[in-house]
């Protein structure tokens, strides 16, 4: 085929030819996007009738423009973002950090609740930044290109950005090494996001909260005594454990990209 279709081709074109092969329809369609004289060619090879038609069209377009109301003023929208909808999962963590202080302070008698819940504080967050019932544009945003584990990952570092800093007040208020509440916390983290791309990154978030709560918290805060899984030397095991589950998140990223059409 020639740089430009023939007069005769664009005719046959115009007028429906069947008998034009898709190579040849897709080549021609994709030259007439870049050349203003074939498509001159083309709207002048269109039955009289047609061409009427796209006149009458083009005119009333034309009129309703010129004698239509001028455009309006939108009222800005409502912030939907990210930010937006953590924000208050953030603040719930802080919140929750600083009761936690407040009550290690005044039962000194009793295991620390700081390290009992730090391994907790950043699953609602993460949850919230990758919630189908939050977001009122996740079907928009699971059909772009950029989701998968790369935003789920992005996302999860924003959290704990804002997260780690809170963990980090509450540790040093209460004389904790930061190995036994910031380990912990990650390795949570990536359970969360392990198991998130099997049944959902909220519903793994919730399900390693309910067993945290069931299994850790509530035997110690009966006992009164610290678990053997957050004394001193049990961050060596939180860091492996860590290791290991980010491994498996990255060597199951395919499975992210399924959570924005399969995960309800």
């Amino acid at each position: 085929m020639t740089p430009h279709p023939t007069p005769a081709l664009i005719s046959r074109y115009a007028a429906g030819d069947t008998v034009l092969d898709d190579a040849t329809t897709w080549a021609m369609e994709a030259h007439l996007e870049s050349c203003a004289d074939c498509r001159a060619l083309l709207a002048d090879a269109v039955d009289p009738s047609t061409r009427d038609l796209l006149n009458r069209v083009a005119e009333g377009i034309d009129t309703g423009i010129a004698t239509g109301p001028g455009p309006k003023r939108h009222r800005r929208l409502r912030r939907t973002g990210v930010t937006a909808r953590v924000l208050p999962w953030l603040l719930t963590a802080a919140t929750l950090m600083l009761m936690a202080v407040l009550f290690e302070r005044t039962f000194v008698s009793m295991p620390s609740l700081v390290l009992l819940i730090a391994p907790m504080v950043p699953l609602l967050p993460v949850a919230a930044a990758w919630s189908r019932r939050l977001d009122p544009a996740w079907e928009l945003m699971a059909t772009t290109p950029r989701t998968g584990l790369w935003l789920l990952l992005r996302r999860t570092l924003a959290v704990l950005l804002a997260v780690v800093p809170v963990l980090a007040v509450a540790g040093w208020g209460t004389g904790h090494s930061p190995a036994l509440w910031l380990l912990p916390s990650l390795g949570f983290t990536a359970g969360t996001l392990a198991l998130g791309g099997l049944v959902g990154v909220d519903r793994a978030a919730l399900t390693l909260a309910v067993i945290w709560s069931v299994a850790v918290v509530a035997p110690s805060l009966a006992s009164r005594q610290l678990p053997a899984v957050l004394s001193g030397d049990s961050w060596p095991g939180w860091a492996a454990i860590t290791v290991a589950l980010v491994a498996v998140v990255f060597l199951r990223a395919g499975e992210y990209r399924r959570l924005g059409v399969d995960r309800t």
